[in-house]
């Protein structure tokens, strides 16, 4: 079921609350809004609510046996990747992947994702420039109307629970191994130049080399050391 509220602070916020309060909130169910007043992207950012644009939110429940968590943010990058590449003609733009789940086209950024756990529960909050992108200070941003007539706001909701919940069976049943594969498939190529700021402040440069088995990001570094990130903020970036 998709539920849809005219204006909300943010989905990932009211599906936190509901679970803290001991509601039914149901896997595979998705709260989006028209407006979100107070949305929220990684590291504290705000999030940019263009009218006609997508901002939702859905939650995994943690059963026993399954991937590691932190893995449910690569699923949702392919997913979301999987839902862009049914809107847009790929003549008309090269769309990828930018570790751990960012869509970019070209090296604008598309859209966002931030995940939140709450008790036995992740939540996850996906935000899309559909319509309308944001002007941003540390990088470029580019809205899907760039490339042609604005998707259908409702039919991309549908098309993107209907490929996270096909990603999400498939990383129960067969592990993290096929998403991995997914994710590389529709990744940043190896050997692009990239820059990682780090949780702690510091900042590091490299070469992109791919994932680790667990889906931690390969960096290889000047000195041809290899460098394992598992969290950051990942920019492509020419020194």
């Amino acid at each position: 079921m998709i539920r849809t509220v005219p204006e909300t602070g943010s989905t990932n916020a009211d599906l936190l609350s509901a679970l803290r309060a001991g509601e039914a909130v149901r896997e595979g169910d998705w709260l989006v809004a028209d407006r979100q007043v107070s949305g929220r992207g990684r590291q504290g950012r705000g999030w940019h609510d263009g009218h006609g644009n997508f901002m939702g939110s859905t939650i995994v429940r943690l059963l026993p046996g399954q991937p590691p968590a932190h893995t449910l943010s690569l699923l949702a990058g392919v997913a979301l990747f999987e839902a862009v590449q049914g809107v847009v003609n790929a003549a008309d733009c090269t769309l990828r992947l930018k570790w751990p789940n960012d869509v970019l086209i070209g090296n604008a950024k598309l859209s966002g994702i931030l995940l939140e756990a709450q008790g036995d529960a992740v939540v996850i909050g996906i935000g899309v420039n559909l319509v309308a992108a944001p002007d941003l200070p540390d990088r470029e941003t580019r809205a899907l109307t760039a490339f042609g007539p604005a998707p259908d706001r409702d039919a991309f909701a549908s098309s993107l629970a209907a490929h996270f919940a096909t990603e999400l069976e498939r990383w129960r049943t067969y592990g993290l191994e096929p998403l991995l594969r997914s994710w590389i498939a529709a990744g940043t190529p190896r050997g692009t130049q990239v820059s990682v700021h780090e949780p702690d402040g510091g900042r590091v440069h490299g070469l992109f080399d791919g994932l680790e088995p667990d889906g931690s990001m390969r960096l290889r570094l000047e000195d041809g050391a290899l460098r394992v990130i598992h969290a950051g903020d990942v920019i492509l970036a020419e020194r």
